[in-house]
């Protein structure tokens, strides 16, 4: 009879209960937009992974002939690493309530991004100047593709620097804007490592 006590035990159900108590019932609080950009950079770290495998694939087979990497690339890649720093720096500011350095943070963050997509624009209209066009080669075709997926998550990006730029705007308090500045800029440093890793791929293939 105490074998089968033992079997039938819950060792977790006193552990919760702890935890219940100290929160007095209440669910442990998770904002829903903090769980929503959980979900979403999981989705896109799932996205982005696919295409990194595929591209390390298709780039051993005989006719992948890499394009020349665009000096502009370099410029553009250091455009987007000043933005995420101006995104941190919005963050710190709305930490210590420091309005101004906020709004600062935000408006050379979005400059930047807005300086990125220029950039990437730039490079493809050299390339195809010069004759790389996405339907000549799979290392042509893929530098368009995976450029473009990443432009398109930064002009989303762009749309939630927005709305948090307005709250900043619209708010009497900075602390609360704090959670939109700090969801803001973990999606900014997503896309930063991101392209990190893309322009490495492009770059040594």
């Amino acid at each position: 009879m105490s074998f089968f006590t033992e079997l039938t035990k819950k060792p977790w159900v006193p552990a919760q209960a702890a935890i219940d108590n100290a929160e007095q019932g209440n669910l442990l609080p998770v904002p829903a937009a903090t769980l929503g950009l959980r979900v979403l950079l999981g989705v896109m770290t799932v996205l982005f992974s696919l295409f990194v495998i595929a591209y390390s694939d298709r780039m051993v087979v005989g006719d992948w002939r890499p394009l020349p990497e665009p000096w502009l690339l370099w410029i553009s890649t250091a455009i987007l690493v000043l933005s995420s720093v101006a995104m941190h720096r919005a963050v710190l500011g709305a930490r210590q309530g420091d309005g101004e350095r906020v709004k600062t943070g935000l408006q050379w963050a979005g400059i930047s991004a807005f300086a990125f997509l220029a950039g990437q624009l730039w490079a493809w209209q050299l390339l195809v100047a010069e004759g790389y066009y996405a339907a000549s080669n799979p290392a042509n075709a893929f530098f368009y593709l995976l450029t473009a997926v990443h432009g398109l998550h930064l002009l989303g990006g762009l749309v939630a620097w927005y709305r948090a730029a307005a709250r900043v705007r619209r708010a009497s308090d900075v602390a609360e804007t704090v959670l939109s500045v700090e969801l803001c800029a973990i999606y900014w440093h997503f896309l930063l490592v991101v392209w990190l890793v893309l322009f490495g791929l492009l770059l040594f293939s």
